[in-house]
């Protein structure tokens, strides 16, 4: 079977459609899980046992069941109890409360890197909790936290792919439909696998720049 390259771009425009749909599911879906991944962080932290217990056992729940039941729950079930999602929606949720637990660890990880000095200093200034929080330990925590945090930008992009059991139509979905109405799957598989390659090479080399950018800080 030989590629063919004017087939391939006759269907280049409706992949790149569903391109644009798994780029905005990553970039909201990563805001999602940086900002929600922090506050499953903190809470976790907390010495209510009220507050960090749920939320420890929701981490652990969601880290533990895959990303696909978590999807078909959010968009098939949810409606069951009177919460109807678009696919788009259903997807970005998914991907985000995913991969915000793991970004939580991501977090806790840099937060118990801090040196313990700089806790006992704080005390010692009698700051308010807040501002501990806030001018000490989330500024030295955090940028030690980039490497892993932007591979999971990365990570989370591939999986977008298995949005296509919620319909999402992103490169993949489409290019299943193309493939139900012409028979031929070379073109449009090779084609969507390109659109995602590229896009993960992006990817990786603006978290190199922001690794580089904040290691003066975590020096």
């Amino acid at each position: 079977m030989n590629f063919d390259w004017n087939y391939a771009l006759e269907i280049l425009p409706r992949l790149l459609d569903g391109l644009l749909t798994a780029l905005i599911a990553t970039v909201v879906g990563y805001v999602v899980a940086l900002v929600l991944g922090l506050v499953f962080a903190l809470a976790r932290r907390s010495h209510q046992r009220w507050i960090s217990m749920p939320v420890g056992f929701l981490v652990e729940f969601i880290r533990g069941t895959p990303l696909l039941i978590q999807l078909f729950f959010l968009f098939f079930v949810l409606p069951q109890l009177g919460l109807a999602l678009s696919p788009l929606a259903a997807g970005i949720i998914g991907l985000g409360l995913h991969y915000a637990t793991y970004t939580s660890e991501v977090y806790r990880a840099g937060i118990e890197g801090v040196p313990p000095g700089q806790w006992d200093a704080a005390v010692a200034l009698h700051l308010p909790r807040r501002r501990v929080w806030t001018s000490v330990i989330l500024p030295q925590a955090v940028p030690r936290s980039i490497p892993a945090l932007t591979n999971y930008s990365i990570a989370l992009f591939k999986d977008v792919p298995q949005l296509v059991a919620i319909t999402v139509a992103e490169p993949f979905t489409v290019g299943r439909e193309i493939i139900a109405d012409t028979f031929r799957p070379f073109e449009p598989i090779t084609m969507a696998g390109l659109l995602y390659l590229a896009v993960a090479l992006v990817l990786s080399y603006l978290g190199r720049i922001v690794e580089r950018r904040f290691n003066g800080v975590t020096a």
